[in-house]
């Protein structure tokens, strides 16, 4: 039997109001966006997505730049620089987060304004250089199509990132880290694993950072079933379709992509997978799956770590109401002690 993992998994979040109004607004948008027919109303879903552009002057001590990888396949990232501390360091200083974003496989964007704000923090404060990825998107791109683009990302700052006039001297990509949240922290452990495949010259990843990865299966965990539609974001019906639009047609939420440790999945016992942070939020009915992702790492003899923040919910990272007090110095801490041992 699952365990929940929290006596009060029944309760209702403490969410301020405004909060919890504008998270069943995007509910109500996600699920009138994804149509049954198994398209995406993007246009509609836009209206509650709101975006941003790149900021060359400094914004809260950030400055940022929109790269072009594929424009062909709309692949793309933006860069982010402190400018409080690329103006005074010295060559090699700052660790480099590679960042997927999250929304299902299917939603939002690397310019979504809370996902600029997001990575702009995490630039700033931890500090460190921020590449957000803008990747294909689900249901017109299924697997693998997402997980390419990662991996040619990184490929792009092996061999290219000198090219890039804004990319800054101080930027140490010996001390790389992949990084997302739900579906990008799914992404970020499976372009690590994809990695291996790879013979980088300058680039060397030392750490996954994976923030409520979205994982699953057909199997329905106690969190499912005690948290289902009591969050405002995530329920069974919506994290089911999107796993329907981004794998495989034919295949089941036992497939790999989805269930890294099921019937179906892949020996990973050989394959050299840097250290993974797996955080976990109290609130998020996804969390029975992110703790069997975490065990399944260690079982495997990988190093991870779990962090669980018991009152948050999914996405509590991209409002800034809500950010658990010590989520930055525990992403922060991670980086610190893995860049130590590198």
């Amino acid at each position: 039997m699952p365990d929940s993992g929290n006596p009060e998994a029944k309760a209702s979040p403490n969410l301020p109001w405004t909060t919890r109004l504008f998270m069943s607004a995007v509910a109500f948008a996600v699920d009138v966006s994804c149509r049954p027919n198994m398209t995406c109303n993007r246009r509609l879903f836009n209206l509650v997505d709101l975006k941003c552009s790149a900021s060359s002057q400094p914004k809260n001590g950030v400055k940022s730049f929109d790269i072009v990888i594929d424009s062909d396949r709309n692949l793309w990232f933006r860069l982010y620089t402190p400018t409080n501390v690329t103006e005074t360091a010295t060559t090699s200083s700052l660790p480099v987060i590679v960042y997927f974003h999250g929304g299902g496989f299917v939603l939002l964007a690397a310019n979504s304004k809370r996902y600029d704000d997001h990575c702009r923090r995490l630039a700033k404060e931890i500090p460190a250089v921020v590449i957000s990825v803008n990747y294909r998107l689900a249901p017109e791109n299924r697997y693998p199509s997402q997980y390419d683009d990662g991996i040619d990302v990184l490929k792009f700052i092996d061999t290219k990132i000198s090219t890039v006039e804004d990319f800054p001297a101080c930027a140490d990509l010996k001390r790389c880290f992949v990084a997302g949240d739900s579906a990008g922290g799914n992404l970020a452990h499976n372009v690590a694993v994809r990695a291996n495949e790879c013979k980088f010259s300058k680039l060397k990843l030392i750490g996954v950072i994976a923030i409520q990865p979205f994982f699953g299966g057909e199997e329905r965990t106690q969190s499912e079933e005690d948290l289902n539609d009591i969050t405002p974001l995530v329920s069974l019906k919506r994290s089911d379709w999107m796993w329907k639009a981004f794998l495989p047609e034919g295949s089941d939420r036992d497939y790999p992509a989805a269930n890294t440790f099921g019937k179906h999945s892949v020996d990973i016992s050989r394959v050299d997978i840097p250290a993974t942070i797996v955080i976990v939020g109290g609130f998020d009915p996804l969390k029975d799956w992110q703790k069997r992702h975490y065990q399944g790492l260690k079982r495997h003899g990988k190093e991870a770590y779990l962090i669980e923040y018991p009152n948050a919910v999914h996405g509590f990272y991209i409002f800034p109401e809500l950010h658990e007090g010590s989520f930055i110095d525990d992403v922060g801490n991670f980086i610190r002690d893995q860049s130590a041992k590198s």
